[in-house]
């Protein structure tokens, strides 16, 4: 019992398993956050653009 009780407190699997996943949603996170700020970043650069294009047909 002594040796099975020390085995399982040795046992680092599942310690491991919990790194790679907390290591993932750090990941995810990073892009998530990344696809955001690019996302909103293009979509000001395209209103404006279309602003332009509305002024200049405009003026026609």
């Amino acid at each position: 019992m002594k040796t099975i009780l020390a085995r399982l407190i040795k046992d680092e699997s599942g310690a491991t398993a919990i790194e790679y996943g907390l290591i993932a949603a750090l990941i995810s996170v990073a892009l998530i956050t990344g696809a955001t700020a690019l996302g909103t970043s293009l979509d000001n650069m395209f209103n404006a653009l279309s602003g332009q294009m509305t002024t200049a047909q405009d003026n026609m």
